[in-house]
């Protein structure tokens, strides 16, 4: 069983055990993410110990072939001093290299295959990752705006502010009361340049009123 299908299993036992449980739903996202970020690290972790054993192996492949090579050429500088005893000897040690690098290439493959695994399991995660942190964003907006929806529904239906804008509307006609009562008081007191002014006006008034008698009267006696 892959890493990523034993993620899965985790997640799905703890969902459902939640869900039974009836577990805030905002809280279940956030144990999923948290579920997907600590997978994620021991993924990464195994790849990078995958990285590490296939460095290992190569390296002892190298130093097996260098070995097997050595053997091979003391093997065919036995042969040529007629000494076979060590030829025999050596062309035993060079097989046995080889078959230590064939131990280590089926191991190297094995490693390749897990890595290649771990790698499509991580790109998996990664993705779930970035998916559930998109939907638990969401959530929390959604979430945030529904609250405060309620806030102002239940400040607009609170009895209190009704009162309070009844108050202020009897306020307000008050001030208006004040207001014209303020009015009709400065039409009431003249000022001593309004009387003057007053004086002048009927002055001028009679002036022309006079006037217009005399001309009257001029026509008329014509």
């Amino acid at each position: 069983m892959g890493i990523f299908s034993r993620f899965s299993d985790i997640i799905n036992s703890n969902l459902n055990a939640m869900l039974d449980k009836a577990e805030d739903p905002e809280k279940i996202a956030r144990l999923i993410i948290q579920e997907m970020e600590d997978t994620l690290i021991e993924v990464r972790t195994a790849a990078a110990r995958t990285m590490a054993d296939k460095k290992e192996l190569k390296r002892e492949i190298r130093e097996f072939e260098t070995a097997r090579d050595d053997w091979a050429s003391k093997a065919e500088l036995a042969i040529e001093k007629d000494r076979e005893d060590l030829a025999r000897g050596a062309l035993s040690a060079k097989q046995r290299a080889e078959r230590e690098i064939e131990g280590r290439k089926s191991a190297l493959a094995a490693v390749d295959d897990a890595a290649a695994k771990r790698q499509d399991d991580l790109g998996k995660l990664q993705a779930k990752l970035e998916e559930a942190k998109t939907k638990h964003r969401a959530l929390m907006v959604r979430r945030e705006a529904a609250e405060e929806r309620i806030k102002v529904r239940s400040r607009i239906d609170d009895s209190k502010v009704e009162d309070a804008l009844h108050r202020y509307a009897a306020v307000e006609r008050k001030v208006d009361e004040l207001e014209a009562y303020a009015d009709t008081y400065d039409m009431k007191s003249k000022t001593l340049e309004d009387e003057f002014a007053d004086l002048e006006a009927e002055e001028s008034v009679e002036k022309e009123l006079k006037a217009l008698k005399a001309r009257k009267k001029s026509g008329s006696e014509e």
